[in-house]
Protein backbone atom coordinates (compact mmCIF):
# COMPACT_ATOMS: atom_id res chain seq x y z
CA UNK A 1 0.00 0.00 0.00
CA UNK A 2 1.28 3.61 -0.67
CA UNK A 3 -0.23 7.10 -1.58
CA UNK A 4 -1.45 7.59 -4.77
CA UNK A 5 0.55 11.09 -5.72
CA UNK A 6 3.63 8.65 -5.95
CA UNK A 7 2.45 6.03 -8.39
CA UNK A 8 3.80 6.66 -11.87
CA UNK A 9 1.90 8.16 -14.72
CA UNK A 10 2.30 6.18 -17.82
CA UNK A 11 -1.40 6.18 -19.65
CA UNK A 12 -3.65 7.84 -17.13
CA UNK A 13 -3.54 9.97 -13.89
CA UNK A 14 -3.36 7.73 -11.11
CA UNK A 15 -4.90 10.55 -8.50
CA UNK A 16 -7.93 11.37 -10.45
CA UNK A 17 -10.91 8.77 -10.94
CA UNK A 18 -13.23 10.52 -12.93
CA UNK A 19 -12.76 13.37 -15.14
CA UNK A 20 -16.61 14.92 -15.96
CA UNK A 21 -15.39 17.64 -18.29
CA UNK A 22 -13.28 15.17 -20.57
CA UNK A 23 -16.15 12.85 -20.81
CA UNK A 24 -18.65 15.46 -21.62
CA UNK A 25 -15.79 17.27 -24.61
CA UNK A 26 -15.72 13.58 -25.90
CA UNK A 27 -19.49 13.47 -26.66
CA UNK A 28 -19.54 16.94 -27.50
CA UNK A 29 -17.09 15.96 -29.83
CA UNK A 30 -19.06 13.47 -31.15
CA UNK A 31 -21.94 15.70 -31.82
CA UNK A 32 -20.40 19.11 -33.42
CA UNK A 33 -17.03 17.20 -34.89
CA UNK A 34 -15.05 19.16 -32.86
CA UNK A 35 -13.01 19.06 -29.86
CA UNK A 36 -10.89 21.62 -28.22
CA UNK A 37 -10.36 23.55 -32.12
CA UNK A 38 -9.49 20.17 -33.40
CA UNK A 39 -11.67 18.18 -35.69
CA UNK A 40 -13.06 15.06 -34.65
CA UNK A 41 -14.59 12.08 -36.22
CA UNK A 42 -16.14 9.16 -34.10
CA UNK A 43 -16.01 6.25 -37.16
CA UNK A 44 -18.74 4.51 -35.38
CA UNK A 45 -18.73 1.35 -33.30
CA UNK A 46 -15.91 0.01 -35.28
CA UNK A 47 -13.55 2.44 -34.15
CA UNK A 48 -14.36 1.82 -30.95
CA UNK A 49 -13.63 -1.77 -31.01
CA UNK A 50 -10.31 -0.67 -32.04
CA UNK A 51 -9.76 1.58 -29.30
CA UNK A 52 -10.49 -1.76 -27.34
CA UNK A 53 -7.71 -3.50 -29.36
CA UNK A 54 -5.53 -0.70 -28.94
CA UNK A 55 -5.23 -1.63 -25.43
CA UNK A 56 -5.45 -5.69 -25.56
CA UNK A 57 -2.49 -5.42 -28.32
CA UNK A 58 -0.39 -2.55 -26.08
CA UNK A 59 -0.47 -5.34 -23.08
CA UNK A 60 0.58 -8.31 -25.49
CA UNK A 61 3.72 -6.27 -26.77
CA UNK A 62 4.43 -5.44 -22.67
CA UNK A 63 4.15 -9.05 -22.24
CA UNK A 64 6.78 -9.81 -24.92
CA UNK A 65 4.53 -12.39 -26.58
CA UNK A 66 1.23 -12.83 -29.00
CA UNK A 67 -2.06 -12.83 -27.17
CA UNK A 68 -5.45 -13.31 -28.03
CA UNK A 69 -8.20 -11.67 -28.24
CA UNK A 70 -12.21 -12.44 -28.97
CA UNK A 71 -14.90 -10.22 -29.95
CA UNK A 72 -18.41 -11.38 -29.10
CA UNK A 73 -21.10 -9.55 -31.21
CA UNK A 74 -24.19 -9.88 -28.69
CA UNK A 75 -27.71 -10.13 -29.98
CA UNK A 76 -28.78 -6.73 -28.46
CA UNK A 77 -26.41 -5.01 -30.37
CA UNK A 78 -23.63 -4.90 -27.54
CA UNK A 79 -20.27 -6.09 -28.02
CA UNK A 80 -17.62 -7.67 -25.54
CA UNK A 81 -13.45 -7.45 -26.45
CA UNK A 82 -11.84 -9.79 -24.45
CA UNK A 83 -8.40 -10.37 -23.34
CA UNK A 84 -5.93 -12.61 -21.82
CA UNK A 85 -3.39 -10.16 -20.47
CA UNK A 86 -2.91 -9.49 -17.11
CA UNK A 87 -5.75 -7.98 -16.14
CA UNK A 88 -6.24 -3.96 -15.84
CA UNK A 89 -3.55 -2.54 -13.06
CA UNK A 90 -5.41 -2.48 -10.19
CA UNK A 91 -3.51 -1.49 -6.54
CA UNK A 92 -4.26 -0.41 -2.99
CA UNK A 93 -3.62 3.29 -1.87
CA UNK A 94 -2.39 4.06 1.58
CA UNK A 95 -6.15 3.96 3.09
CA UNK A 96 -6.36 0.37 2.13
CA UNK A 97 -9.18 1.29 -0.67
CA UNK A 98 -8.66 -0.81 -3.93
CA UNK A 99 -7.76 1.21 -6.84
CA UNK A 100 -7.98 0.35 -10.57
CA UNK A 101 -6.52 2.39 -13.65
CA UNK A 102 -9.19 5.31 -14.10
CA UNK A 103 -8.80 4.17 -18.43
CA UNK A 104 -12.60 4.59 -18.55
CA UNK A 105 -13.29 8.00 -17.14
CA UNK A 106 -10.19 10.14 -17.57
CA UNK A 107 -8.00 10.84 -20.72
CA UNK A 108 -5.13 9.03 -22.09
CA UNK A 109 -2.29 11.02 -21.34
CA UNK A 110 -0.33 9.84 -24.55
CA UNK A 111 -2.78 10.61 -26.74
CA UNK A 112 -6.15 12.68 -26.22
CA UNK A 113 -4.36 15.76 -26.92
CA UNK A 114 -1.74 14.57 -29.71
CA UNK A 115 -2.02 16.60 -32.16
CA UNK A 116 0.08 14.19 -34.72
CA UNK A 117 -0.91 10.91 -32.52
CA UNK A 118 -0.71 7.38 -33.77
CA UNK A 119 -3.99 6.77 -36.46
CA UNK A 120 -5.73 2.82 -35.97
CA UNK A 121 -6.46 0.63 -38.78
CA UNK A 122 -9.45 2.89 -40.02
CA UNK A 123 -7.78 6.13 -40.33
CA UNK A 124 -8.84 7.89 -37.36
CA UNK A 125 -6.53 8.89 -33.95
CA UNK A 126 -6.25 6.69 -31.24
CA UNK A 127 -7.44 8.60 -28.50
CA UNK A 128 -8.16 6.37 -25.46
CA UNK A 129 -10.24 4.25 -23.80
CA UNK A 130 -12.22 6.59 -22.31
CA UNK A 131 -13.84 7.73 -25.50
CA UNK A 132 -14.90 4.54 -25.60
CA UNK A 133 -16.75 4.43 -22.47
CA UNK A 134 -18.08 8.33 -22.73
CA UNK A 135 -19.35 7.03 -26.06
CA UNK A 136 -21.50 4.03 -24.43
CA UNK A 137 -24.94 3.78 -22.79
CA UNK A 138 -23.59 1.34 -20.75
CA UNK A 139 -20.09 -0.75 -20.76
CA UNK A 140 -18.96 -2.90 -18.54
CA UNK A 141 -15.47 -3.17 -17.09
CA UNK A 142 -14.51 -6.46 -15.61
CA UNK A 143 -10.84 -7.62 -15.12
CA UNK A 144 -9.34 -10.64 -13.83
CA UNK A 145 -6.05 -10.73 -12.33
CA UNK A 146 -3.54 -13.01 -9.82
CA UNK A 147 -4.58 -11.48 -6.81
CA UNK A 148 -7.89 -10.82 -7.53
CA UNK A 149 -11.00 -9.93 -10.07
CA UNK A 150 -13.30 -6.62 -9.97
CA UNK A 151 -16.50 -5.06 -12.40
CA UNK A 152 -17.95 -1.59 -13.00
CA UNK A 153 -20.53 -0.64 -14.87
CA UNK A 154 -20.28 2.73 -16.64
CA UNK A 155 -22.91 4.55 -18.38
CA UNK A 156 -21.52 7.35 -20.42
CA UNK A 157 -18.43 7.49 -18.98
CA UNK A 158 -20.09 7.59 -15.75
CA UNK A 159 -19.39 5.27 -12.83
CA UNK A 160 -22.79 3.46 -11.40
CA UNK A 161 -21.08 2.44 -8.39
CA UNK A 162 -17.75 1.77 -6.55
CA UNK A 163 -15.12 -0.95 -8.39
CA UNK A 164 -16.80 -4.01 -6.99
CA UNK A 165 -15.03 -7.29 -6.30
CA UNK A 166 -16.33 -10.48 -8.48
CA UNK A 167 -15.66 -14.05 -7.74
CA UNK A 168 -12.89 -15.18 -9.87
CA UNK A 169 -13.81 -17.62 -12.34
CA UNK A 170 -13.89 -18.99 -15.63
CA UNK A 171 -12.05 -16.50 -18.37
CA UNK A 172 -14.01 -15.15 -21.56
CA UNK A 173 -11.50 -15.88 -23.73
CA UNK A 174 -10.26 -19.31 -22.88
CA UNK A 175 -11.40 -21.42 -19.50
CA UNK A 176 -8.50 -21.99 -17.03
CA UNK A 177 -6.74 -18.50 -17.99
CA UNK A 178 -6.19 -16.62 -14.63
CA UNK A 179 -6.39 -13.11 -15.75
CA UNK A 180 -7.64 -10.47 -18.58
CA UNK A 181 -9.63 -7.99 -19.41
CA UNK A 182 -13.33 -7.75 -20.95
CA UNK A 183 -15.23 -4.83 -21.82
CA UNK A 184 -18.70 -4.62 -22.94
CA UNK A 185 -20.51 -1.85 -24.16
CA UNK A 186 -23.59 -0.74 -25.72
CA UNK A 187 -23.21 2.13 -28.59
CA UNK A 188 -26.64 2.30 -30.09
CA UNK A 189 -27.11 6.11 -31.06
CA UNK A 190 -23.44 5.90 -32.92
CA UNK A 191 -23.56 6.00 -36.48
CA UNK A 192 -20.71 4.80 -38.49
CA UNK A 193 -19.47 1.47 -39.28
CA UNK A 194 -20.29 -0.72 -36.88
CA UNK A 195 -18.10 -3.98 -37.54
CA UNK A 196 -14.41 -5.21 -38.08
CA UNK A 197 -13.04 -6.03 -41.44
CA UNK A 198 -10.85 -8.64 -42.26
CA UNK A 199 -8.05 -6.14 -42.44
CA UNK A 200 -8.58 -5.44 -39.03
CA UNK A 201 -8.39 -8.88 -37.76
CA UNK A 202 -4.72 -8.77 -38.74
CA UNK A 203 -3.91 -5.16 -38.10
CA UNK A 204 -2.60 -5.48 -34.30
CA UNK A 205 1.07 -6.52 -34.66
CA UNK A 206 0.50 -8.39 -31.40
CA UNK A 207 -2.89 -9.92 -31.11
CA UNK A 208 -4.57 -12.67 -32.18
CA UNK A 209 -8.10 -11.93 -32.78
CA UNK A 210 -11.62 -13.88 -33.16
CA UNK A 211 -14.99 -12.79 -33.68
CA UNK A 212 -18.08 -14.58 -32.28
CA UNK A 213 -21.73 -14.43 -32.60
CA UNK A 214 -23.37 -14.56 -28.53
CA UNK A 215 -26.25 -14.08 -26.51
Amino acid sequence: MSERSTWTVTTHDWACDLDVEHLADVRRGARTGQVGGQAWEVGGRRHLLLEVLAYADDEAQALGRVGRAVVTEHGDGSVTVADDGRGTDTRVDAEGRVVRKPVMATRDVRFFDAVDGPRLPDGLPRRGMSTVAALSSVLVHENHRVDGAWSQTYRHGLPDDELLPVTPGERPVTPGERSGTSVRFLADDLEGPRSLTVEDLGAFTWLRIEVRSGS
